[in-house]
């Protein structure tokens, strides 16, 4: 268990982040002072050795304003606090007082009529924001509208500055944005000229799980006709796999190898960061999920609490992964192996020591295993826009992350592959449910959802003073898994070097098949997916400085500081492809800058007032992030941890372990 508040601040040498959007002038005669521009960022800066602590998702920065008016109403009137009364921590309350002294003031006093005026604006700005809210959001849609709306104008002005930065710029909105048309994307225009937009893209790729681009095809071609819906597809038929355990004796890591020596040293190194996968998937004759599986299901006893049969166990995995497309040079059981050894070490982070049943545990597991099950090595705005069988099935809805919790789940019905035939039923039913809740949430365009929800967690504990995390509902506990698997999923630029290479070049090689596709076909292509026109190094430097260190900061903030080590190498890995970024001469029009290739969206604070000022002109209810108080000052952005944009944030969030019933039915919708 990890108490925030005594955790010192840490924080990367990286100052190009998504969270950082705030001033970083404050004023030096107070302790404590709170910015008057909330709608746009809200920065609270404690006592100089503690650093700033950053609140940027609305909901806590409500209630930070409102126990600020709290803290100052104290002051004014000179009440003494009761002993029922809230009882503020420094993190929370206290250190937000424009009072912080706590000195009683007396009416008449300059310092009073400050205060009091402070504090009436703090009210107003609440009410403002309490008039403006939709009841039927909740508070996490409301961070995850404003997330998209800083990572949308943040690509805005990159993709101008290249051409490569478009298509970079498109690539990112199209795959891990949802909902698009919520939000003006003035970036993601089509080119008139015919010759151009081919060369640009304008359709998606995907990072680890499958959604893309957001411009619909003008004419979409038909796919052949597939099976009849009433049927899963992908599923073979019979159900069977090449390995079948008829003898006593189970293979000691679940495969048949003559490198079984080899296999149980690389298998030792499993509860270990960027194990070498690669040869695991050699040793163990290219299966290398099954062996995966096998020996984390056996080294923490969950075969013996989930009363899994070891043999039904092995039928399971080798039929499942029988069911991953070897052909794949991405979405293979090799990445389902990796993604399931990541979940198993961040499952392993001490500040998740005792907080999860081994229900809970192996339905995350599960959940890793299966995720990618009959993945084709395509999109899912592919298959929509192609109007394929699977499409058609799930309604253009999470196409393929629907479809491998259908295919897994079939296969749990083939003839000694139920592995949960012991369980009661309502253990069944609530592992079924978690696991269809974390395998829909790998689907990319849900990033940004998933991200808002675990940062509106995380703030709204530390708004409230709590040091523990208690994870005490389902909606909670699943809000972590989900993300915990989601990190997983995005992991590969947080491994060491070579393994990170590696991956990307198998990545880029299944999103250009794509494009050849889609080539053929006379189809619009995705972005990232042409291999005559891909800008790799470039890509891979805005994918971790949009995506993937904005979930890994805010991740190490809830388990600070356990995933420090993961944040450095990722650090240290997306300098390398900075530093690979070939020169480019800069586009027409546009002065050329050595600082533009850094995918750093800087904004001067005249500019960003000016947007604002538009927008709450239109009447825009949602609330944009830029920083805007103090005139000259640069913003740099950041979609970092609260803990003032560096590598894990102020103070980790400690988790209690489980301590009663967590594991009713209720749905998964937010807080």
């Amino acid at each position: 268990m990890l108490n925030k508040n005594s955790a010192s601040s840490q924080s990367l040498p990286r100052v190009h982040s998504f969270f950082n959007m705030i001033p970083s002038i404050l004023q030096d005669d107070l302790a404590v002072t709170i910015l008057a521009d909330r709608d746009n960022m809200f920065s609270i800066k404690s006592h100089r050795s503690h650093g700033e602590d950053l609140i940027v998702t609305p909901f806590a920065q409500i209630l930070a304003s409102l126990r600020s008016v709290r803290n100052n109403l104290l002051s004014l009137t000179n009440v003494p606090a009761s002993n029922k009364s809230r009882r503020p921590t420094q993190s929370s309350s206290a250190a937000r007082s424009t009072n912080p002294a706590g000195v009683p003031l007396s009416q008449g006093e300059e310092a009073y009529t400050r205060l009091a005026t402070d504090t009436i604006e703090e009210l107003d700005w609440c009410l403002d924001q309490l008039e403006t809210i939709q009841t039927h959001r909740s508070v996490s849609d409301m961070a995850s509208l404003k997330f998209k709306r800083m990572l949308n104008k943040e690509l805005s002005h990159f993709s101008e500055s290249s051409r490569s930065g478009n298509q970079i710029s498109e690539y990112i909105c199209s795959t891990f944005l949802d909902k698009q048309q919520e939000f003006d994307l003035p970036s993601l225009r089509v080119d008139e000229n015919p010759e151009h937009a081919a060369a640009t893209a304008a359709g998606g790729a995907v990072g680890a799980g499958g959604q893309s681009t957001g411009q619909q095809y003008g004419n979409r071609s038909r796919s052949p006709r597939g099976p009849p819906m009433s049927q899963i597809s992908g599923v073979k038929r019979p159900l069977s796999h090449t390995n079948s355990f008829t003898g006593e004796r189970l293979p000691t890591f679940g495969v048949e190898t003559p490198k079984e020596n080899e296999l149980g040293t690389l298998l030792g190194e499993l509860d270990t960061w960027g194990i070498q996968i690669f040869s695991i998937g050699e040793f163990s004759v290219n299966r290398p999920l099954t062996c995966v599986a096998y020996t984390i299901f056996q080294s923490r006893e969950l075969l013996t609490s989930l009363m899994i049969p070891p043999k039904t166990f092995l039928n399971f995995m080798t039929t499942l992964e029988d069911h991953y497309v070897k052909d794949n040079p991405f979405h293979n059981s090799l990445h389902a192996a990796d993604v399931t050894q990541s979940t198993n070490v961040l499952l392993n982070t001490p500040a998740l020591e005792g907080v999860f049943t081994p229900l809970e545990v192996g339905g995350a597991l599960f959940a890793a295993c299966i995720h990618d099950v009959d993945h084709p090595g395509l999109t899912n705005q592919f298959l929509v826009n192609s109007s394929s069988e699977l499409a058609l099935m799930y309604n253009d809805e999470s196409v393929l992350e629907n479809h491998h919790l259908a295919v897994a789940f079939k296969l749990l019905q083939n003839q000694g592959c139920d592995i949960f035939c012991n369980m009661q039923k309502k253990q069944r039913q609530t592992l079924r449910k978690m696991v269809i809740d974390i395998v829909l949430s790998t689907d990319m365009s849900k990033h940004m959802s998933l991200l808002a929800d675990l940062k509106t967690m995380v703030e709204t504990k530390k708004v409230a003073g709590s040091g523990v995390l208690l994870l005490d509902n389902y909606t909670d506990r699943i809000q972590v898994l989900e993300n915990l698997v989601h990190c997983a999923d995005l992991s590969n630029p947080t491994k060491p070097l070579p393994l990170y290479k590696r991956w990307v070049a198998l990545l880029m090689e299944e999103f250009f098949l794509q494009g050849d596709k889609e080539r053929e076909s006379g189809m619009d292509i995705s972005p990232m997916c042409d291999r005559h026109n891909a800008t790799i190094e470039k890509s891979q430097v805005g994918f971790i400085d949009y995506i993937v260190h904005p979930l890994w900061e805010t991740w190490a903030d809830l388990v600070h500081p356990d995933a420090q080590d993961i944040l450095d190498t990722l650090e240290e890995n997306r300098d390398y492809y900075q530093s690979m970024i070939p020169p480019s001469p800069p586009p027409s029009g546009v002065d050329e800058n050595p600082q533009e290739d850094r995918i750093r969206f800087q904004v001067t604070l005249e500019e960003s007032d000016q947007e604002n000022l538009a927008e709450l002109e239109e009447g825009d209810e949602d609330v944009d992030a830029a920083s805007s108080t103090t005139t000259g000052t640069t913003a740099t952005s950041a979609l970092g941890g609260a803990g003032g944009g560096g590598g894990g944030g102020g103070g980790g969030g400690g988790m209690a372990p489980r301590t009663g019933g967590s594991q009713n039915q209720q749905h998964h919708g937010g807080m």
